[in-house]
């Protein structure tokens, strides 16, 4: 009788794709990522390995010159394995384009796919998100950045922060009140960096270091109107498309962050002799290990499931951010068990779970807040 397979999600072609994943990261990220989070920046020619690997443009469409896959399984498989180099930051410093680039996709003419996409995808620029202000975080409906039409172009006012990728974007997908106050008031406008009446402030932070982050300016920024994705005042909708597939990311990337959480405190339990023998022979140890593989397989299950349902057509908001606060509130508890567990070594730099355990808040924050998904789950349940 043949052997069941091991899944129901994941096929031969999704292990090619795992180890093609894993021999990458063994090789270009993790044997330079203290350098890069020291140094606060990926170097601009990794964006190009990366794009020759096939892996700027996973799940693009093949005219754009991306990497087309059947289903969201790729994508979990993907942040498993970025993840094994321990650094939460290398996806918001080389796949931020990730949140950028989909409302272009997904509402964009073919003419801005192939100058604002088509490029990013071929490791030559670089894309990010402007959502967020300094006066509010995940309440996108009362925007604040103003874009005035003038003839041919928009004039821009307002300011952006906590922008990943800000100081180093070539090109910004930018949420832009056109309208009336509310949600029906809101666009998005592509903005390149070099447009009159741009700048950027760089921000430090405590985790993400190989990631700059910025605050963004508009002054009278003169923006083409050629510019505008999709129709005026119709820019909601692209954002919350663009929302529930950033957080199911995050989850995936959370996931895999806990899961190296617990691969690193495992190895180093069984090196590490204490009273006479190894670590991990303390019953103490085997539990905290088991608490957090208990969380780790939980998350995974959720993620996997809710993953094939999106894979349906399925919307299932409160599912996703009910799985966002799983997956983020496990990773916070792994990296603390973790850091625990390595004891003194767990707090030194270099090594993979101090770096993490800086990286867990910025996950409970970044793409909305705990308290907010739980606030949106509840109002998609009726409560």
């Amino acid at each position: 009788m043949a052997a069941k397979p091991a899944s129901p999600y994941y096929t031969a072609d999704h292990e090619l794709f795992r180890d093609q994943v894993r021999r990458f990261v063994a090789r270009e990220i993790e044997p330079h990522i203290h350098a890069w989070d020291e140094a606060g920046r990926v170097p601009r020619e990794f964006f190009r390995t990366a794009a020759e690997a096939g892996l700027l443009a996973l799940g693009y469409p093949e005219e754009l010159g991306g990497t087309p896959v059947p289903d969201y399984h790729y994508h979990i498989v993907f942040h498993e394995e970025i993840a094994r180099a321990g650094s939460g930051g290398i996806i918001p410093a080389v796949w931020i384009h990730g949140i950028a680039c989909p409302p272009i996709v997904a509402f964009g003419t073919d003419e801005q796919k192939n100058r604002f996409v088509k490029p990013v995808l071929a490791g030559d620029r670089i894309a990010a998100l402007a959502v967020t202000e300094p006066g509010g975080g995940s309440d996108v409906a009362n925007l604040q950045t103003v874009a005035r039409r003038d003839g041919d172009d928009y004039i821009i006012n307002g300011s952006k922060t906590f922008i990943s990728g800000g100081m180093r974007a070539d090109h910004f997908t930018v949420a832009v009140r056109t309208g009336e106050p509310g949600l029906g008031g809101v666009s998005m406008l592509v903005v390149e960096a070099d447009s009159s009446g741009f700048s950027r402030t760089e921000l430090k932070k405590m985790g993400w270091w190989c990631s700059d982050t910025a605050t963004l300016h508009f002054d009278d920024c003169r923006v083409p109107a050629a510019n505008l994705i999709g129709m005026e005042n119709a820019g909601f909708a692209a954002i919350m498309h663009n929302f529930n597939h950033e957080r199911l990311g995050l989850s995936a990337q959370a996931y895999g962050l806990a899961q190296c959480c617990l691969d690193e405190a495992t190895d180093w339990a069984k090196q590490r002799q204490t009273f006479g023998k190894p670590l991990i022979k303390h019953q103490v140890i085997r539990h905290k290990l088991v608490d957090m593989a208990t969380r780790i397989n939980a998350t995974k299950a959720t993620l996997e499931a809710l993953a094939w349902r999106v894979d349906q057509g399925e919307t299932p908001i409160a599912d996703i951010c009910m799985l966002k606060n799983l997956a983020t509130g496990t990773l916070e508890f792994c990296a603390n068990e973790a850091v625990q567990i390595f004891g003194g070594m767990g707090y030194m730099r270099e090594t993979k779970v101090e770096r993490i355990y800086r990286e867990t808040k910025v996950m409970s924050i970044g793409g909305g807040a705990t308290e907010i998904m739980k606030d949106l789950a509840a109002r998609q349940m009726g409560f």
